[in-house]
């Protein structure tokens, strides 16, 4: 799974990298720990790229109860197209949720603790999830946008830390995978494929990043 990430990387390089129509809301803020529930940074299909702020855990549209979202924050790629919760929006609702690296907690031996690893681009660049999105409406019509990232099998990097890894779009996929309107799981699914491991690399940082709480630089600083 994907339960923690990071994106602090300058908005003016977001708008570059991902040819956004304007620049980042000022909301964007920088970003070291954050976890599910709270807001991401999302580029959803459409005629525009722009970026937008979304809870982060998934609520059908037909969801009566809001905490679904809080066990809906990632989404198997292998089961997409048959889950009542993930089809219709793979078919129509398909976005990209923007990143500098994510975290993974390492079992050392038989040992009860784990390790918290980051993982990012050798280069440090920032990179896209592939996600879903929905627009659920609240009993009093509050319009809440949410999204849940896409997982697939690990990588050879990434399979030595979970058995379980984000879908990473390569940036030749963002225009296939944001089209507008409705695609079939056909095109769409052969994307959702482990990212290469020799672009990647993986590091131990410091334990504070196990407290959602904790949201600050020193989360990503590297430990022996």
């Amino acid at each position: 799974m994907c339960g923690r990430f990071t994106l602090f990387a300058d908005p003016a390089d977001l708008q570059e990298l991902f040819n956004l129509s304007a620049p980042p809301p000022a909301a964007l803020a920088p970003r070291y720990n954050i976890a599910p529930t709270q807001p991401v940074a999302v580029v959803a299909n459409g005629e525009t790229r722009a970026l937008e702020l979304f809870r982060w855990g998934l609520i059908p549209s037909w969801a009566k109860d809001p905490a679904i979202g809080n066990r809906m924050i990632n989404a198997r790629a292998e089961t997409l197209a048959e889950k009542p919760s993930f089809r219709a929006a793979l078919k129509k609702r398909r976005c990209l949720i923007l990143a500098d690296g994510f975290y993974e907690w390492k079992r050392e031996g038989n040992a009860s603790r784990k390790t918290p690893m980051y993982i990012q681009m050798k280069d440090g660049r920032p990179f896209a999830f592939a996600g879903l999105w929905e627009a659920w409406k609240s009993p009093d019509d509050e319009l809440i946008k949410t999204c849940t990232i896409i997982t697939t099998a690990p990588n050879a990097l990434v399979e030595k830390i979970h058995d379980r890894m984000p879908v990473i779009l390569p940036p030749k996929a963002y225009d296939l995978w944001l089209s507008a309107g409705e695609l079939p799981a056909e095109k769409t699914l052969p994307l959702l494929k482990p990212f290469a491991a020799s672009q990647m690399k993986a590091g131990a940082v410091s334990p504070l990043v196990n407290s959602p709480k904790i949201d600050s630089p020193e989360c990503v600083a590297p430990v022996r």
